[in-house]
């Protein structure tokens, strides 16, 4: 199960105005830009999230996939039978464009392939083409396997998915044919419960469901190498009402992601940096 889906969720805007940032320097995102973190008996970094900017986001929508394109628009998608929506608009202000999946569909990870958009559904057994721009649908796939995290290795040309496991499955960005897949082990041991995703190179970013950790995954071998604590954004009055972490985005031209969750009120920018 991926957490109650009961609870009636009603949508609203994504994010509003910037409260505060204080952005880095240029670089690729997954840097750390502080030189080699502390590593684990395994030889894993040790990495936390050193929030630098906070935005508000809406506390009503279940975060499901979050991505950000180079032209800073924010896409993300929300699940829950009946609430599942994707949005899309810029970092600082509210989606210029939002379209709802009807019953009994639930949202789940999104990637953005230039003009369209994957987004993937739960248990429904399909995922569904968009238009990038307007969010309409093109086309629904048949997809045999339950739907958590999807991203795109663009310099691979291929999907990378997740389905609550510890393997990430690749797959054909046109058809979603499966064409391969890869244990994801840390330390030798498989670590299961892999959700939402984000393709950096060939570096898979991965939150572990139902805890505040990010994994960061070669993407050819599935070993991780680097174990990012994500704990302790929230205030405890907000965590009380709040859901699990679920939203990592890779700010394009910046070492920063943004991070949010399921029924979170903020999202934050941040910097992956040694423990």
């Amino acid at each position: 199960m991926r957490a109650a889906l009961t609870v009636p969720v009603v949508v609203v805007a994504l994010v509003g105005g910037l409260l505060a940032t204080s952005c880095g320097a240029g670089g690729r995102a997954g840097e750390t830009g502080r030189g080699p973190a502390v590593r684990a008996a395994t030889g894993i970094e040790q990495l936390r999230a050193e929030v630098v900017g906070t935005l508000p986001h809406d506390p009503k929508a279940f975060t499901q996939g979050l991505e950000m394109t180079e032209d800073g628009t924010l896409y993300e998608s929300t699940g829950v039978v009946g609430q599942s929506s994707v949005r899309a608009g810029p970092l600082v202000g509210f989606p210029s464009v939002r379209a709802k999946l009807a019953r009994p569909l639930f949202g789940e990870g999104i990637t953005v392939m230039g003009p369209t958009l994957w987004q993937l559904t739960w248990r429904n057994g399909l995922a569904i083409e968009r238009d990038a721009r307007t969010l309409a649908e093109l086309r629904r796939v048949p997809y045999g396997d339950e739907g958590w995290g999807l991203c795109h290795q663009r310099h691979r040309d291929r999907l990378v998915t997740s389905n609550g496991s510890s393997r990430l499955t690749f797959r054909d960005p046109r058809t979603l044919v499966k064409t391969g897949e890869v244990a994801v082990t840390a330390g030798g041991r498989p670590v299961s419960r892999l959700n939402e995703l984000e393709c950096v190179g060939d570096l898979v970013y991965a939150n572990v469901w139902r805890s505040d950790r990010i994994m960061r995954i070669d993407g050819n071998s599935g070993t991780v190498t680097g174990e990012i604590d994500a704990a302790g954004m929230l205030t405890p009055q907000q965590a009380a009402r709040a859901d699990v972490l679920n939203g990592i985005a890779a700010v394009p031209g910046t070492r920063q992601f943004l991070l949010t969750g399921k029924w979170w009120p903020k999202m934050f920018r941040v910097a992956f940096v040694p423990r």
